[in-house]
């Protein structure tokens, strides 16, 4: 079955063949680096590391470039200094630093390119100098706008009308402005704000031309896909397509990607409702890969409510898994092939439907637990290896079994020593201690599974 995807710009699923085998390209707006990343921040991480990693597979792990932005120049990161009083390359120092560390923890590969906007300055104002001569573009008091009556099919991509254009990107109403619905590729800087010299002064780029200069700066004119959430279609998706398009006289990007919203107990997340929730704050209380599992659970262009009711089911899956892997250890030694089964990969093609391919996961692990069961060490070796083979092109299950089930425990030789007299007691028919003992390890969170031969395997709970 050969991949589908979901495309924005022609609003169906198309087959997926890329301009260049050899190289395929896909880039995704990335973060503006002035505060952790929230929990609608890391969705589309999670989604396009998944296509990526399936790219991968189906393209080879050579063959993909992903390109994934720092937004290190924004008015946000700008106030964000103003009220704190931290310098700026403090603030986006800190918070990449941060956003790295917390997607990896998610499970997220890093992107192949990660450009910043500050290091691409150059390029945007070339590309603005080739608007201005094409009449796509003209300085005025200090700015440079994109006029955009010169593109006849402005607004393709979202399918807005004018008036929902205007409304819809918040322009800024100015006097120098032809029209109402142009919108600002540069803009003069002030003495303590961050700027750079260029023809039309001293000043900054607009948000939209920084991903236009960036992904033409790693990928060409043109590439096969572009990704980021569903908020982005409009204005920033929809002006990048123009302001490249018209630049580069070029298709931009032949798929256009996009991820649903994430709400929070059914509610829009928001600092006011009190339901803003960043990925630090789940890392804390949280196993970063039952976060990624309850993320994968709905479809990417699907709406995702998120709730901790969830996160936990999430972790009991993951528990499920683990346990029969663990189980499964000693004929995953003789392994065969790591080739993940194709009700996953098929589902994963058909426009990355990950419940699909954890439903499918689930199949094989009730097939998994059926033939530890019946002690059958080829079909235990299959269905484990692809189990783990399925679990890596969506970023889980890569962990071992004994990391998963017992965890960073600093007590691991006490509850062993435990175990050990609970066994003894239980040999000495002395059944009220092994029982104390077993409620003693409860109280820690700790599960005990008495197993064949008189051994006995432990777990952290919940």
């Amino acid at each position: 079955m050969a991949l589908r995807l979901y495309n924005t710009a022609t609003r169906r699923k198309e087959d997926f063949s890329p301009i260049d085998p050899a190289n395929v390209r896909m880039y995704v707006c990335g973060p503006t680096v002035y505060d952790y990343a929230h929990i609608g921040n890391s969705r589309p991480v999670i989604v396009f590391d998944v296509l990526f990693r399936l790219l991968r597979r189906e393209y080879g792990a050579a063959h993909v470039t992903y390109v994934r932005n720092i937004t290190d120049i924004d008015d946000r990161i700008i106030e964000a200094a103003k009220s704190s009083g931290e310098p700026i390359a403090s603030i986006t120092a800190r918070t990449t630093k941060a956003f790295h560390e917390d997607m990896a923890a998610l499970g997220n590969l890093p992107p192949s390119v990660e450009p910043r906007a500050t290091e691409t300055v150059a390029e945007m104002i070339t590309m603005i100098e080739q608007l201005i001569a094409g009449g796509h573009a003209y300085a005025a008091e200090g700015h440079v706008l994109f006029h955009v009556p010169s593109m006849p099919d402005y607004g393709k991509l979202s399918r807005r009308n004018r008036d929902e254009l205007i409304d819809g990107a918040r322009v800024e109403v100015a006097p120098y402005k032809k029209d109402p619905a142009d919108f600002v590729l540069w803009k003069p800087s002030a003495a303590d704000q961050p700027g750079w010299d260029s023809p039309w002064g001293r000043g900054r780029p607009g948000w939209h031309i920084e991903c236009s200069a960036m992904s033409k700066a790693h990928l060409g004119a043109s590439f096969d896909i572009h990704g980021g959430g569903r908020d982005l279609i409009f204005p920033h998706h929809e002006n990048e397509l123009a302001q490249s398009e018209c630049a580069n006289h070029a298709l931009f990007a032949r798929f256009w990607v996009h991820n649903g919203f994430v709400t929070v107990n059914g509610e829009k997340m928001a600092k006011s409702l009190g339901n803003f929730i960043t990925a630090h704050e789940l890392l804390e209380k949280y196993p970063p890969e039952a976060i990624r599992l309850n993320m994968l659970k709905t479809h990417y262009r699907q709406p995702l409510d998120w709730t901790d009711e969830g996160v936990r089911e999430s972790k009991a899956e993951l528990d499920r898994f683990y346990l029969a892997l663990r189980d499964a250890s000693a004929a995953r030694a003789a392994k065969t092939s790591d080739q993940a089964p194709e009700g996953v990969l098929e589902a994963l093609r058909d426009d990355l439907n990950t419940p699909l391919a954890i439903s499918r996961l689930h199949d094989n692990l009730r097939a998994l637990n059926n033939s530890i069961k019946s002690g059958n060490a080829a079909d235990i070796a299959r269905l484990a290896t692809g189990l783990t083979a399925a679990g890596a092109i969506l970023g889980l299950l890569g962990q071992s079994p004994e990391a998963w089930l017992k965890g960073d425990n600093e007590d691991k030789g006490a509850i062993d020593a435990l175990i050990a007299r609970r066994i003894e007691a239980k040999k000495a028919k002395n059944f009220a201690e092994a029982d104390r003992i077993r409620d003693e390890l409860a109280g820690k969170g700790i599960v005990l599974e008495d197993k064949p031969g008189g051994r006995t395997e432990w777990r952290r709970a919940g």
